[in-house]
């Protein structure tokens, strides 16, 4: 599976709500050009929590097709992201987009990707981009203390992670979803 670099988004379930963050920084090789960039955002009302690594261009394209097919199998996620699955890995110009999605909400965590993966975390928890594999560290390290909800997990881990990885920052954007914790 392909890794972008220049970004980290993550999602965590826990105790029925979700949280999806990324932080802000844009990257090409060594150079940030852009700080306080908008990597997640709510689908479909606020019904859906998305977030991307890779090319904002390609992302949007995909966002758009998501929802189409959220459109055509309403309120369930889990069959709107496996037909985005199998559409984008056999669709020659789906094929070509440069970007991973992870899209959300209280029940179902899942990473998209061009070469056909749909991947639900066993634990409910989600990150990708050059920053990713500290987040989920991070993630899976405070999930069972009880002083962090699902967005002080995504916060936190989301600053430890700016900390460490070059092409990830500390200007953090943090959705939310679910009922009172």
């Amino acid at each position: 599976m392909t890794e972008f670099h220049g970004t980290t988004i993550i999602a965590v379930r826990k105790n029925g709500r979700v949280a999806l963050g990324g932080d802000g920084q844009v990257s090409i090789e060594g150079t940030i050009l852009k700080s306080h960039a908008n990597k997640v955002r709510t689908l479909k009302g606020g019904r859906i929590l998305a977030g991307f690594a890779g090319s904002v261009a390609d992302a949007l394209t995909l966002f758009e097709r998501f929802e189409e097919k959220f459109d055509r199998y309403p309120g369930n996620l889990t069959r709107a992201a496996t037909e985005l699955a199998k559409d984008w890995r056999s669709d020659r110009y789906l094929r070509r987009l440069e970007a991973l999605l992870v899209v959300a909400d209280t029940d179902h965590v899942f990473l998209l990707s061009g070469t056909g993966e749909l991947i639900e975390p066993d634990d409910g928890i989600m990150a990708v981009g050059s920053g990713g594999t500290y987040a989920l560290a991070a993630a899976r390290a405070l999930y069972p203390d009880e002083r962090f909800d699902a967005k002080g997990i995504v916060e936190r881990s989301l600053q430890i992670a700016s900390e460490i990885c070059v092409f990830t920052n500390a200007n953090v954007t943090v959705l939310e979803l679910g009922g009172k914790a």
